[in-house]
């Protein structure tokens, strides 16, 4: 390599930091070959950094995918979720999409994608890198994670490496390979700008992988891939106003994505777990006024009867701190860990209850989707007035409300407009079960346990039939 080669690769070096190893004293590369372990390398015969071999490696492994289906019907709910996140409500034709899509086994032919690229198909034609045209079978595919798996059958395929499970951070390089506006083997690139982000899509489980690498529509179902060239998630969706990229995209992480995958494979479907619990985030009033010592862990609001929860000991006021071997941050996390675990299995359950961490084990039962037809708290006219709690005025429950869980707790009659109650979560007609976990039969016993006390509170209020936790300060 000559002086000025050098002194270019350098300079170039210095401005892209992450793939160097510079010298504490000297600010300088101390090892040309540094790139060679990353996305990045110099290209001695050119003089120019490149990232051109790694992706002659892995670039066989991205596919494009093309779809015909039978005429869709309008869906005003997915129309809505496409302006929004695309900039334009879809046409309505002849079904049929332009999309990406991972080998992630040659030998069996498997492919990993977006399940919102082929529902619906008749026909699936998968595009390889070297023109290639094969008819793919839907294996199977998850509206709720958003994967499908395809089959086809052929010989010379390149698989992509899968990333090892939870060693993506926020700020690594990152390389999004796919089919944007029906460009094949478009190549962008960016860092990881976040993880576990939750989108609002209904019942959709998330804890996607936010990046800042172009992704554009087409791009659905391929590669995100680390500077090692391993799989770290497929890319599913952007927002954006204009239907273009805007700097915002997200993957689902290939944990998720395998998991899925080994479910389509072996059965067909998604066979999905739950523990009867319902669970909220903890937020800082309700860290303070429930004495922990972390805002990590999921709060269980209430435990269903006769659930695989209550069986294992839980209770109301418990914080899951971790499941299956997964550390638990938020509700998100237990949410999409249990979601996906298969019904019938035994695993270990961590939670912290009055200051101490404890274990049980928790069988996890099937899931089944079915509308929810929770008994609704009768309102009272008959309610007297008395004091405000924070912004909110209180009465013993009248004995003509019929509750789910009896009488005993104090009805919240009104609530005050921007008062404390209302910003804490309070709301006409809920159910003050308990304060702390000191339960309350009526205003009296209230007042005894809130009176001369500056609070944070944790209440316990049952609402349309379930209970959650609330903190007012």
């Amino acid at each position: 390599m000559n002086k000025l080669l050098k002194s270019t690769a350098i300079g170039t070096a210095l401005l892209l930091a992450p793939f160097t190893a510079l010298s504490a004293n000297a600010g300088m590369v101390t090892n040309a070959t540094a790139f060679q372990s990353s996305a990045m390398m110099v290209d001695d015969d050119r003089g120019v950094l490149t990232m051109a071999p790694l992706l002659e490696r892995v670039t066989p492994a991205v596919v494009s995918i093309q779809t015909e289906g039978a005429e869709r019907p309008r869906n005003d709910e997915m129309d809505e979720f496409f302006e929004r996140f695309f900039g334009d409500r879809p046409e309505q034709r002849r079904g049929g999409s332009i999309g990406s899509g991972v080998i992630v086994d040659a030998d069996k032919g498997y492919i990993m994608t977006n399940n919102h690229v082929v529902e619906n198909s008749d026909e699936i034609i998968v595009t390889l890198k070297d023109k290639r045209e094969l008819t793919a079978e839907l294996v199977g595919g998850d509206a709720r994670t958003d994967i499908a798996i395809l089959k086809v059958d052929a010989t010379g395929l390149r698989e992509m490496k899968l990333a090892p499970e939870d060693t993506t951070r926020v700020g690594d390089y990152v390389i999004a390979i796919g089919n944007a506006f029906g460009l094949e083997h478009t190549v962008t690139t960016g860092i990881v700008s976040a993880m576990g982000r939750s989108v609002d899509r209904g019942d959709r489980l998330q804890n996607m992988i936010q990046t800042d690498a172009s992704i554009n529509p087409g791009n659905s179902g391929g590669a995100l891939i680390n500077s090692k060239g391993e799989l770290i998630g497929i890319n599913t969706m952007i927002i954006s106003r204009s239907g273009g990229n805007n700097g915002i995209g997200f993957a689902v992480p290939v944990k998720m994505a395998k998991t899925v995958m080994d479910q389509l494979v072996n059965y067909g479907e998604v066979r999905r777990g739950r523990i009867g619990v319902s669970i909220r985030d903890i937020d800082p009033a309700l860290q303070q006024a429930l004495g922990l010592t972390t805002l990590n862990g999921a709060l269980v609001n209430d435990v269903n009867a006769d659930s695989p929860a209550e069986k294992a000991g839980l209770e109301s006021g418990d914080v899951i701190v971790g499941f299956n071997g997964d550390d638990i941050k938020n509700a998100n996390d237990i949410r999409n860990s249990v979601g996906l675990v298969q019904p019938g299995t035994r695993t270990d359950l961590t939670y912290l209850r009055d200051g101490r961490r404890l274990t049980t084990r928790i069988t996890v039962e099937a899931f089944v989707e079915e509308a929810s037809e929770q008994p609704t708290s009768k309102s009272s006219s008959s309610s007297r007035k008395s004091e405000s709690f924070s912004g909110a005025q209180l009465t013993d429950i009248p004995d003509d409300m019929e509750l789910m869980d009896g009488n005993a707790g104090v009805l919240v009659s009104s609530v005050t407009r921007g008062s404390r109650a209302q910003r804490a979560g309070l709301r006409r007609g809920d159910i003050i079960r308990a304060v702390g976990r000191e339960k309350v039969s009526d205003l009296a016993e209230f007042n005894a346990a809130t009176d001369g006390k500056s609070g944070p509170f944790a209440l316990t209020v049952e609402r349309d039939g379930n209970n959650l936790f609330l903190a007012i300060r």
